[in-house]
């Protein structure tokens, strides 16, 4: 039980790991915590649209695919030219404690690799999470957005990641909330209180 203790602790780590790329944004901040749980929610979503893919993997996938970076550090894209992170030894050893410790290794390998369906299910939500972020704060003025969404764009695996990614770039971010701009808006009460 010590060695899962251990390995819910170095979760916890994520939480305070920031992504490190917003930095060059200059906009924005999230930890990594943060990007998985909404790349969770994403991978869902996508296998709702494909009925063929293994609900059960990708959310796995999804769940673990940056575990390694509780010991590594999120390394952006100008990072990753100048610094070689041994991600296979920081698997290896966050994991070679833990009775389900290969299974963790598999789905995180199987996420890089981007050879099943599942991987590329889990790697189009990674990148959907990223384009998400981008759109909100492009709509909130970051000049840079853009540029950075047309690179995400095409990483994008799947048909269903690409139609979802076109449907998100033509939505304002704020219309989940902020459609109805009614009275409510002016006097703090809806029609049914009136």
């Amino acid at each position: 039980m010590k060695d899962i203790a251990n390995f819910l602790f170095e979760v916890g780590m994520l939480q305070k790991t920031p992504r490190s790329g917003y930095q060059f944004l200059g906009s924005g901040c999230e930890s990594v915590a943060e990007h998985i749980l909404r790349t969770i929610y994403i991978g869902y979503t996508l296998c709702q649209l494909d009925r063929q893919a293994d609900e059960h993997r990708v959310l796995k996938i999804c769940l673990v695919h940056d575990l390694p970076e509780a010991r590594t550090g999120d390394m952006n894209y100008v990072n990753k030219k100048y610094v070689a992170v041994n991600e296979k030894k920081a698997v290896e050893e966050l994991t070679e404690t833990l009775f389900f410790g290969g299974d963790i290794a598999s789905a995180i390998f199987e996420f890089n690799e981007k050879k099943t369906r599942e991987a590329r299910i889990a790697h189009d939500a990674d990148q959907l999470a990223l384009i998400i972020q981008l759109k909100e704060y492009g709509d909130l003025g970051n000049k840079y957005s853009q540029e950075w969404i047309s690179f995400a764009v095409k990483r994008l695996c799947t048909e269903d990641a690409k139609k979802l990614a076109e449907s998100i770039l033509k939505t304002d971010s704020s219309a989940w909330w902020f459609k109805d701009k009614g009275d409510w808006w002016i006097n703090g009460k809806n029609n049914k209180e009136a």
